[in-house]
């Protein structure tokens, strides 16, 4: 009679099988119903026998316990970014460069789809997944093995006889249809929708808590190779297969090309048959095949000699111009949009695509009913980039409103830009708004508050302002549609814990015109509560470093408002009064005269945090890079800006390097 053992043995085997027959073979055998029926029979049965729980079972992908932090970790081989070329000619140069450099006539190409993703490293010891790593800044990464491990397609046990040491890099990513989804389940709830896969992913490998990253099915494909000890295979391509037979997922499309031109029929032909794929790609990568060749081209600061990207330009497409109609921002900004005759684009059917302002309006000479030409800025957000030249053209020129399509009240061009603004305070648009900005992670981060339910908020009358929130009970959300009892209470909890920001973050909420997060930290400091700021004279607010006269003046009118004065004290009446506790006068400074940048994305900080730190440390924030910049703090996916640093041989600072420079073990 079969032991414990051996039945927990054999669903791990059978549900392995599974695994590769799903994410290798892309012939699943059996349905997701039968897969989780027997994903809970191993998990039932390893809790009656926790003797015989193992790391690499797959009853560890439903996620363990929340982790207090990420930790970083070096990189045994950088992961290097890669240099992107745009058209035939430059890639083509590129073929020249590597030819030249290898003093031969024709080099032998892997081409692999570019997929839109999150970069990660995973490391193998005797088979089994000892870490996963992001990118980080390409030395050292975010510790990311506790969320890595939910994800289905990356094998915790290689399959077959495994090297001593395998890092495989890859991507993980989100397929079109499950990011679909989950926004479609994100509007059902009255929460705010997502704006894209790529952020999505790179937001979910960061959650501290693996049980949400396991609800995502977040998936992985390998496309490079970092320490191997023990598979001594020259050819790349054929590297990558004995990774595919150990279990890793490559990416559909992967090729071996003889030469840069055969290469380059390659990358023609994928053009097209990308759009077919089931998740985004923006380009191809293509890859010097042989690993001894590679080293004796070697690589630049930045990025290997043997590796380019190839960046598809952004898919056009024509449709004709229905409206235009005017959104209201939070501080009254009137954002065009043209309402299109719908059109299939980069993947989605798109009806909408912003237009900006009224001077790219007038720049573009739209009338309705013309022919235009539209496209996804980034694939993502779809905007209007010229008239068809040689079709009729529309009846009816675009005119600027000179009323607020929300309120009925006056519209203006504000001086010096060009953009219109609605300066009725009452407006209801600029009111949701408004609402949705303060509710948001960097302000006062209420979870549950999104789009959905502001606008059944404001629209029954329960909340006119931000005071309103703290007014709101259980019998008032349950007269909202779809509001559930759970769902109330959880709002109402969220509410509750908001009453303890800080007043930084109160005071970038409440969307004074020209304060950011970073400004209102930077008054915060010297004038700690809302008594303090509203009696501060306008050259005592220049007087702070980043504050100038027209944020001072725009701070200084709006606490002598009678609509700012009512905002604070119904903010009072309510009990959201929070005072900015300061360190000591005397505390040490050791970024005292510092210039520092920060980009990317964070573990241990959020933006805000971070540039708060910089600033009680003596030293000041800045947006951009320069040769007078004392060090920039580099994160996740960080793009121009550390390029531009190491450039100018900027020193760049991981997290860990930059908590080692101000003296600290930990945030």
């Amino acid at each position: 009679m079969p032991s414990p053992a051996d039945d927990i043995q054999k669903l791990r085997d059978e549900i392995r099988k599974h695994d590769c027959a799903y994410y290798i073979d892309a012939r699943p055998t059996i349905s997701d119903q039968d897969y989780d029926k027997l994903l809970r029979t191993l998990i039932d049965l390893e809790r009656d026998h926790p003797d015989l729980r193992s790391d690499d079972s797959p009853s560890q992908r439903v996620g363990g316990e929340p982790i207090d932090r990420f930790r970083s970790v070096e990189h045994r081989v950088p992961m290097m970014s890669v240099d992107n070329t745009y058209d035939r000619e430059e890639f083509l140069d590129f073929d020249r460069r590597v030819r030249e450099g290898l003093e031969t006539l024709i080099v032998d190409y892997v081409c692999e789809p570019k997929i839109d993703g999150v970069a990660c490293s995973l490391r193998y010891e005797n088979g089994k997944l000892v870490h996963a790593l992001t990118r980080g800044d390409g030395r050292r990464g975010d510790d990311v093995t506790h969320n890595v491990r939910t994800i289905r397609s990356i094998p915790l046990t290689l399959a077959g006889p495994a090297p001593a040491v395998l890092e495989v890099r890859g991507e993980v990513f989100m397929d079109d249809q499950t990011f679909i989804d989950i926004n479609r389940k994100q509007e059902e709830a009255g929460l705010e929708t997502f704006a894209n896969p790529r952020n999505f992913t790179a937001g979910t490998l960061k959650q501290l808590d693996p049980r949400i990253t396991a609800q995502r099915k977040l998936r992985f494909v390998a496309h490079g190779i970092g320490e191997v000890v023990g598979l001594d295979i020259d050819s790349y391509f054929d590297l990558m297969q004995c990774v595919r037979d150990l279990g890793v997922p490559l990416p559909e499309n992967t090729q071996r090309a003889r030469g840069g031109e055969e290469a380059w029929r390659i990358i023609e032909d994928f053009a097209s048959r990308r759009r077919t794929l089931a998740y985004a790609t923006d380009g191809m990568v293509i890859k010097v095949d042989s690993r001894r060749l590679r080293d004796q081209l070697g690589v630049t600061s930045k990025s290997p000699r043997w590796a380019i990207a190839f960046k598809y330009p952004a898919e056009q497409v024509e449709t004709t111009l229905l409206d235009v109609t005017w959104q209201v921002g939070k501080n009254g900004t009137l954002t065009p949009v043209a309402e299109l005759e719908p059109v299939f684009v980069a993947g989605t059917t798109v009806r909408r695509a912003t237009l900006h302002n009224l001077d790219n309006i007038q720049k573009l000479d739209l009338r309705i009913g013309d022919r235009v030409v539209i496209e996804k800025a980034g694939e993502i957000i779809p905007q209007v980039v010229r008239v068809v030249s040689d079709a009729p053209r529309g009846p009816s020129p675009v005119t600027a409103p000179t009323i607020c399509p929300s309120c009925g009240g006056p519209v203006e061009r504000e001086e010096g830009t060009p953009y219109l603004r609605c300066f009725n305070p009452a407006c209801p648009a600029q009111l949701k708004q408004r609402l949705e900005f303060f509710a948001g992670r960097k302000q006062m981060n209420i979870e549950g508050l999104g789009e959905k339910v502001i606008e059944q908020l404001v629209d029954a009358g329960l909340v006119n302002g931000f005071a309103d929130l703290y007014r709101l009970d259980r019998a008032k959300l349950l007269t909202l549609p779809r509001m559930g009892e759970k769902s109330a209470d959880t709002l109402l909890a969220e509410i509750q814990k908001s009453r303890s920001q800080s007043f930084d973050r109160l005071l970038a909420g409440i969307g004074i015109h020209h304060v950011g997060v970073t400004v209102a930290g930077q008054l915060a400091r010297s004038f700690p509560s809302f008594e303090a700021l509203a009696s501060a004279e306008v050259s005592a607010m220049q007087s702070i470093d980043g504050v100038g006269d027209v944020i001072a003046e725009s701070v200084f009118a709006f606490f002598r408002s009678d609509a700012g004065a009512s905002l604070m004290r119904d903010l009072q009446a309510v009990g959201v009064d929070p005072v900015m506790q300061t360190g000591p006068i005397d505390a040490p400074k050791p970024l005292a005269g510092l210039s520092v940048v920060v980009t990317g994305t964070l573990g241990k900080f959020d933006r805000a945090g971070i540039e708060q730190l910089i600033v009680d440390l003596g030293g000041k924030v800045s947006s951009s890079v320069s040769k007078k910049t004392s060090f920039v703090v580099a994160g996740e996916s960080a793009g121009s800006k550390l390029e531009k640093a190491r450039s100018l041989g900027v020193e760049v600072l991981d997290e860990a390097g930059f908590l080692e420079r101000i003296g600290r073990a930990e945030p």
